[in-house]
């Protein structure tokens, strides 16, 4: 059976997992290792480092072109007023003006094609990380998934990964420029004014002080912003999964109160972040009106005394402009840097989350196979200090068909957990053929497994891939066949497009019972040594339901198969009913046996078929 079908429907198979609706895992106001997180991020960079390196190069040839603009511009202003302002030097003139015009047509060229490589490593980028993070998610542990929201995985996946993406395309030329033309802009400066420059140095410690003190607020508001953001996506995946459900119990009000309640608080942390991200350009601006005022005024008394020239002046003032511009824009790129970093940290966080452990050795050869299965004074608890299962044992014999039935929470469905090692036991052990589990690969112990869940899986897409899907290799021939076997070929004939029908996103395009028979069709085809059926039959009708028992009964042939369920019609032929009570077995046997004791069977078969109180 495959992994991603257990996982999907592991939420559903016992009473104490929250079914994805877990409490939703807590972000911390500011990343708790931004500088950890942002090496780790540059680490993807590395992946692609020739791309990485000639948009350096392109933006390094960028920056000095500009840098050179203003030294044109003031030996062409210069060359107009030279000697005084008598007469013009047009050599010159010309000279800077052709200068001038070449750095224009060479910067705007080499802008287009930084932008394409800043694109390009970007999304390079961006797909390593989604990969990597996907590879994660389809390997995390089961207990995972369980504790943990659908929405915020989902967000993680989605949002976090997207702001990590505008950030690389947008952040990584902004940097880069930014230091190259801060370091220019200073050589420039002190070659024209050592006075001026040491203004506009002074100046700078201001502009970095207000720069972190609002650097801080606005990474506390984005952290929680990305949170809410993850609640909000849970709420939307729920209702969505769930429509049918809400429109049943005619919850769509208290759905819509509840959306409005979530979407309200993100709209105000939402405007918060805005408001302390947005104040960040304008106040860096304010700052650097008030050097060009200063400048301006030290340096046109300069001029007066003949000590600067007013091309140099000039110069210096672009010169000043661009020194403060980097540190601006450094600013403006900071809102989205610690939006990038709060997600690149959630991302990470869930990347090193501990895959599901698999230390079994031992791969299992299908053919020598036999089923037999003990269960040896098992111990587990979902939740600590709350045992489900309480020195259970339980011996299966190879070939036989064991029902387990009991009330609600008794453990029925958990003894399928731990036999598929969806979770591990807290004492004890459980063997196969004699093998304890722990010591078999969990892919060589699943791919003798087949489950047929209560709430089916079906994939969007056609009705012969979902059946072949139990295998991958199996025909057309064979497809049809375990379709008849499973008595789902009688209905897929009849639609427009037989195997080929494409179904939707769950499959709603079909019926709950004709799914359930896909389901069926599915494990008929991968042929397992071991058969797990889990309320199988629960979500279809009378007849149908007859016809699936027919079925079963020539697939459960020669294999060893677990029935759980709640109607007790359906485990009638058992060879062995056990019951479960207190988290051992209450009573086990055949069902005249078990009538016959009167004791905990007789109670639910009296209860179900006769109304009779306990």
């Amino acid at each position: 059976m495959s992994s991603k079908t257990q996982q999907k429907n592991a939420p559903a198979m016992h009473p104490r997992a929250m079914t994805g609706r877990g409490p939703m895992p807590m972000f911390a106001e500011k990343p708790k290792n931004a500088k950890k997180t942002l090496k780790r991020l540059i680490s993807y960079l590395g992946r692609n480092i020739k791309l990485v390196i000639t948009l350096i190069v392109l933006v390094a040839i960028t920056s000095i072109v500009t840098l050179l603009d203003p030294y044109f511009q003031a030996n062409a202003i210069d060359a107009i007023a030279n000697e005084g302002g008598i007469g013009v030097d047009f050599a010159t003139l010309y000279k800077f003006l052709i200068c001038m015009g070449v750095a224009f047509i060479l910067r705007s060229a080499i802008t287009f094609f930084t932008n394409y490589i800043a694109a390009v490593v970007s999304q390079v980028t961006v797909k390593s990380l989604r990969k990597d993070l996907f590879s994660c998610i389809s390997k995390l542990p089961i207990k995972y998934i369980d504790n943990h929201r659908h929405g915020d995985i989902m967000s993680r996946m989605t949002n976090d990964v997207e702001n990590i993406s505008h950030a690389v395309s947008q952040s990584i030329s902004s940097i880069f420029s930014a230091v190259i033309s801060i370091l220019g802009c200073i050589v420039f400066m002190m070659y024209y004014s050592p006075l001026l420059t040491g203004i506009i140095v002074l100046i700078l410690p201001i502009s970095m002080f207000i720069s972190l003190k609002l650097g801080k607020l606005m990474r506390k508001y984005y952290s929680e912003q990305q949170r809410v953001l993850g609640e909000l996506n849970s709420k939307i995946e729920e209702t969505v999964s769930g429509y049918q459900t809400i429109v049943s119990y005619t919850k769509e009000d208290d759905c819509i109160e509840s959306f409005n309640e979530t979407s309200k608080r993100l709209r105000k942390i939402g405007i918060r972040a805005q408001i302390f991200g947005g104040v960040m350009g304008p106040t860096m601006n304010l700052i650097s009106n008030i050097s060009f005022l200063t400048v301006a005024a030290v340096g046109g008394s300069l001029a007066l005394k003949g000590i600067m020239t007013i091309g140099a002046i000039q110069a210096f003032i672009q010169y000043s402009k661009q020194f403060t511009r980097p540190i601006n824009e450094l600013a403006n790129q900071y809102t989205q840097l610690q939006t990038a970093i709060a997600a690149a940290e959630r991302v990470f966080e869930m990347m090193d989350t501990p895959p599901e452990i698999d230390d079994g050795t031992i791969v299992l050869d299908a053919d020598k196979v036999e089923g037999n299965i003990s269960f040896e004074n098992v111990v587990f608890s979902y939740k600590e200090g709350e045992p489900v299962l309480k020195g259970f044992n339980l011996n299966i014999k190879k070939g036989s068909k064991v029902a387990v039935v009991g009330a609600t929470g008794e453990g029925k469905t958990t003894l399928v957990n731990l036999l598929t090692r969806f979770y591990e036991i807290d004492e004890g052990r459980i063997t196969l053929d004699g093998v304890d589990i722990k010591d078999i690969s969990k892919d060589s112990l699943r791919g003798i497994m087949a489950i047929v869940l209560q709430d089916t899986l079906l994939f969007s897409n056609s009705i012969k891939e979902n059946i072949r899907f139990g295998r991958t290799d199996a025909t057309d021939e064979e497809i049809i066949d375990a379709a008849k076997i499973s008595n789902a070929h009688k209905f897929i004939k009849v639609l427009p497009e037989k195997y080929d029908t494409e179904l939707n996103e769950n499959a709603t395009t079909i019926s709950q019972g004709q799914r359930q028979l896909l389901s069926i069709a599915r494990a008929v085809l991968a042929d397992p040594k071991i058969l797990i059926l889990d309320e199988a039959t629960s979500s279809v009708d009378t007849r149908t339901e007859m016809h699936i028992q027919q079925a079963m009964i020539q697939l459960m042939k020669n294999r060893t198969s677990i029935i759980i369920a709640h109607r007790l019609s359906t485990i009638r032929d058992a060879d062995v009913i056990v019951v479960l009570s207190g988290g051992v077995v209450a009573e086990a046997g055949n069902h005249e046996e078990l009538l016959a004791k009167k004791g905990c069977y007789y109670s639910l078969y009296q209860n179900q078929f006769s109304g009779i109180a306990t």
